[in-house]
């Protein structure tokens, strides 16, 4: 075929999407016999608008997608919806329009946005989270786990968000404020629906080092969120009472020098151990606590302030009175909700020592070196482990094995033991909203007086919302939307067919994401979530793709549920995920992240609409590191179109010279200097993708294509046939990147299919020895020069012909050389002062 002088990506794009499509190239199980490759993204929110952080995301997934199936595996790269949540509803609020018609409308346009990018999604797998198809199955889970005890209704103190009017997880509270509409999140008091995800707290945490694919900062944020803490606890008598506090502290070695206790100001005790004289001032503090939200309590830069209660608590080793308070630092639904104070060895009980006048007592000394004084000559809390002074028995004793005698002490005596705490929280996950999974639950007076909740039928699922009046219903406040649905809310009791009443919550929709990946196996299953002879073919996941604010909520959530599936024999495996690949923000011209919020964001249709799906696609991926942030510039659009127009220009030149030449004897000259630039061309950017180097690997390709432009035009038949080898992988090793372009000269020059259905090209090794290398020179870490010495030379002859450069001379005159620095095949650089 001939082919047109001019790129005009608008004209080849449509026509290989439609082709692609029409084929089924991206279907997965196209090859059972091959190894298989599950590639995902995180799945989307329909908002209606894709923006470039979306772009980003989709293209790492899609560059391994399709360079996994070129190598030969069955690839498995799914797309859908997760549909639930408030900002559907929230918008149907303001808007007046119903949450269904506004879900379904977003989808069908980022959808439409997502297809003009080339993405290669196996659409026959497409789930949307809000269908009774799937949420059936969220209740499903939800009955199972009830059986097994993990789901339970709780009383308990949560997280209010004042705007979206809804319970919200720990997680979603940032700084006060939640995350999603940054109104003030209050403390609560309600029952509500929780996982039992603590059951599984040290497995979650063991496991974390078996990620060895996962980002250190994800690993290190759940380890951190889990918190595991290592102590002992320890029960303080209330003096002239029958009470006791319990404490969990891990350094019970410093347990001689508690000099007071502290309660939070709502725990259950206080009121028992405050003496007359103090009820009113304890009253006013805890009522003025209250009012406050923990998280703005607990900040690092909350002042620290209490009061005495009057009481006073035993300590069990030294049988002393100690004074009881109660403080806004401590919250009751953290650990014991009391702590014991040692000022002397912890900075916070310090502080709070010394602006209330209360005792500092030294029992723990540095194993060498200088002494600490008495306590109330201390300027700072030592909090460091040493030795034991002023500790009865346990004088001289290191930290270490202290802590190991005392909490053995304890439990002998019946007043504490050793233990462990985390500082995970169950996951209380009912929520007060309409737009999500409801909750299979009735409550009967009759065969549930205690309001425990009766379990729905299986048979009976799924459990459908039903169609409501946006404005009337969902902009009352107070009860859930769904306690004024009187055809929802009122129904029989599964137990004796009386009159029964609906869960009016509904769940997180962290559960639709928790499970969704497994689905795609099996959309259509409706036997189970999914068929498990998929989940063996395909689980776990082998590149999950998103960002890494998910860390600490998404990805430490399913983690859990795919234990959970587990355990109801429906997953092979424990962790969902084997590679985890977190990107980077797509900041505006700006600096600032693109979003509504500053008004300067790029909508991707615009960047096709004027240069292509492939520019849109090569410039992301050209303009940095996956993993980083990078701040927009249309100027390199630009560049990157103008570089494309030149791939095209350079084989449209050729084409009716190179496209059907052939050469059968040696390559020598000009034809030799084109198959090694492309073939060194395939092993840089087979080497860049495997290590996430896609940047590397675009820059690869544009350095090739200078190559081949260098060459100048092929004369002989060695030189033609160069050419057209040089083309026909240059078409293959930019399909993942610009795979439209790619596939429109890949025809030109021959191919009867798309590229990514032709094997990943292989290098000759032979083609790509240098036998010249270039060699950066620094000084002092500063780019100087750059040297070419044989790829061969060893570090005394790179380093002479560096000596020998005149910008490196210049910069190296009258200095001293500190050091000299050899980086093999790379760079050499000269420390000076």
């Amino acid at each position: 075929m001939a082919m047109n002088e001019r790129y005009e990506p608008q004209s080849i794009e449509g026509k290989w999407q439609t082709r692609w499509e029409q084929e089924g190239l991206f279907r997965a199980g196209r090859r059972p016999d091959a190894p298989k490759k599950y590639v995902l993204e995180m799945l989307p929110y329909p908002s209606g608008q894709m923006h470039m952080g979306h772009v980003r995301n989709y293209l790492i997934g899609d560059v391994y997608a399709r360079y996994y199936q070129m190598r030969g595996f069955d690839v498995l790269h799914p797309m859908g919806w997760d549909a639930f949540g408030l900002p559907a509803e929230n918008a149907a609020i303001k808007d007046g329009v119903h949450p269904v018609i506004r879900t379904r409308e977003n989808i069908e346009s980022f959808k439409a946005e997502i297809k003009t990018l080339g993405y290669s999604y196996d659409w026959t797998r497409e789930v949307n989270t809000s269908q009774p198809e799937y949420y059936r199955w969220n209740q499903w889970f939800f009955l199972r786990m009830l059986e097994r005890g993990l789901v339970y209704r709780r009383f308990s103190k949560v997280n209010w968000c004042t705007g979206c009017l809804t319970v919200i997880a720990n997680e979603q509270v940032k700084e006060g404020r939640c995350e999603r509409c940054d109104s003030e999140v209050q403390d609560k008091e309600m029952p509500e629906w929780a996982f039992r995800i603590t059951k599984y707290s040290q497995d979650l945490l063991d496991a974390l080092d078996t990620l060895k694919e996962w980002p250190d900062r994800i690993t290190a944020a759940q380890r951190n969120w889990i918190g595991r803490s290592d102590g002992a606890e320890v029960d303080f008598r209330v003096q002239g009472h029958d009470a006791a506090l319990r404490v969990f502290t891990t350094r019970v070695d410093t347990l001689y020098g508690c000099t007071y206790v502290v309660l939070a100001p709502d725990h259950k005790l206080v009121a028992q151990v405050t003496t007359a004289d103090r009820r009113a001032d304890v009253d006013a503090f805890a009522k003025k606590m209250a009012a406050q939200n923990k998280t703005e309590r607990l900040g690092e830069d909350a002042e620290k302030e209490g009061v005495f209660t009057g009481g006073h608590a035993l300590n069990p080793v030294t049988g002393q009175p100690v004074p009881i308070w109660i403080a806004n630092f401590v919250v009751s639904d953290y650990g014991t909700g009391a702590v014991m104070s040692v000022p002397a060895h912890d900075a916070r009980d310090f502080a709070f020592a010394r602006k209330y006048a209360l005792p500092v007592r030294v029992v723990i000394q540095p194993a060498s070196g200088d002494k600490l004084g008495a306590g109330e000559t201390l300027e700072a809390a030592y909090t460091e482990d040493g030795v034991l002074v002023d500790s009865g028995d346990f004088t001289g004793m290191p930290s270490a094995e202290a802590r190991v005698k005392l909490a053995a002490k304890l439990e002998a005596q019946g007043q504490g033991k050793a233990t462990v705490t985390y500082r995970q929280k169950d996951w209380g996950f009912s929520r007060q909203r309409y737009w999500g999974t409801p909750i299979p639950i009735v409550y009967c007076e009759k065969c549930d007086p205690e309001r425990k909740g009766l379990p729905v039928p299986e048979e009976q699922l799924p459990v459908r919302l039903p169609d409501i009046d946006t404005q009337a219903v969902l902009t009352g406040k107070g009860e859930p939307p769904l306690a004024k649905v009187p055809s929802f809310i009122n129904t029989t009791c599964p137990k004796c067919g009386g009159p029964a009443r609906r869960e009016a919550e509904t769940m997180d929709t962290f559960v639709d994401s928790c499970w969704y990946f497994a689905r795609y196996l099996s959309p259509k299953y409706d036997a189970a979530p999914f068929d498990p002879k998929e989940g063996k073919r395909w689980l776990p996941v082998d590149i999950y793709v998103g960002g890494p604010e998910h860390g600490v909520m998404h990805l430490l959530y399913f983690r859990f549920w795919t234990r959970v599936m587990k355990l109801l024999g429906l997953s092979p495996v424990d962790e969902p995920v084997t590679r985890l690949i977190t990107q980077g923000i797509v900041n505006g011209a700006d600096g600032r992240k693109m979003g509504k919020r500053y008004g300067n964001g790029v909508a991707p249709n615009t960047i096709v609409q004027k240069y292509g799906a492939d520019t849109a696609r090569t410039y992301v991926l050209f303009a940095g590191p996956p993993e980083r942030d990078f701040d927009w510039s249309h100027e390199q659009v630009e560049g990157v179109f103008r570089f494309l127009k030149r791939v095209w220009t350079l084989a449209a030149t050729h084409h009716a010279s190179s496209a059907e030449a052939t050469h059968s004897g040696p390559y020598e000259g000009k034809a030799l200097e084109t198959r090694r630039a492309a073939h060194k061309c395939v092993k840089r950017v087979t080497e860049a993708i495997e290590r996430l180097s896609f940047n590397t690997a675009v820059a690869g390709v544009m350095e090739c294509v200078n190559a081949l432009y260098a060459v100048g035009t092929p004369e002989t038949p060695a030189e033609k046939a160069a050419m057209g080898e040089a083309m026909r992988l240059l078409a293959r090793i930019l399909t993942p990147f610009a795979p439209h372009i790619a596939d429109e000269l890949a025809e030109a020059y021959g191919a009867k299919a798309s590229t990514v259905t032709e094997a990943w090209p292989e290098f000759d090794p032979a083609l790509v020895v240098d036998d010249v290398i270039p060699y950066a020179v620094q000084v002092n870490g500063k780019l100087r020069a750059e040297v070419r010495v044989a790829a061969d030379a060893d570090e005394a002859a790179v380093r002479a012909a560096a000596e020998a450069d005149d910008k490196v001379k210049a910069a190296l005159e009258g200095k001293t050389l500190r050091k000299f620095v050899f980086v093999p095949k790379r760079l050499v650089n000269f420390v000076v002062g």
